[in-house]
């Protein structure tokens, strides 16, 4: 899986971002501009200890992203999607980007791949989820319909050690 993060605006949300991206074998692709510098210290804090085992790539702008991932189908998170997040099949390669927290993916983006944004259904007059949060939510369900692969393993070691016990 991939996980696309353009233009992130907050330290603590890429750090906690990148520290699911490990836990569960994500590549994370941030575009430039950053709201923070990469060796940051709340960046760094939030990930734990853990940011030195993310598999992490920066781009210039989104035209530097899309040459270096020619074809690939990007899905959209927004606000603004008229599908589900949970109506969408990921494979097991989808790249699944979410725009900055203060304003998301630019309108123009969205408009020319508008067959590739899912939403995530929010009750009320809530404007948006946390984006760390947003994040989890999409992936573990782009996991779960590939049936966790490569992840089930240590799961299954820690309900046998509960089983011992």
């Amino acid at each position: 899986m991939n996980i696309v993060l353009l233009e992130p605006e907050m330290p603590a949300n890429t750090g906690n971002i990148g520290r699911t991206c490990v836990a569960t074998g994500t590549r994370l692709h941030l575009i430039r501009p950053l709201g923070f510098r990469l060796n940051e210290r709340m960046l760094k804090r939030a990930g734990l200890d853990y940011w030195d085992k993310l598999d992490v790539t920066v781009y210039d702008d989104y035209e530097d992203f899309l040459e270096r991932h020619p074809g690939e189908r990007i899905y959209m998170a927004t606000t603004k999607g008229r599908k589900v997040y949970t109506d969408v099949c990921y494979d097991p390669d989808a790249y699944i980007m979410f725009g900055k927290e203060s304003a998301g993916i630019p309108e123009e983006i969205l408009l020319a791949n508008q067959e590739n944004c899912v939403r995530i259904p929010m009750w009320g007059d809530i404007r948006s989820l946390n984006l760390s949060n947003a994040v989890a939510i999409v992936l573990y369900e782009a996991l779960r319909q590939n049936g966790f692969e490569k992840m089930t393993l240590q799961g299954e070691l820690h309900r046998l050690h509960w089983r011992e016990d």
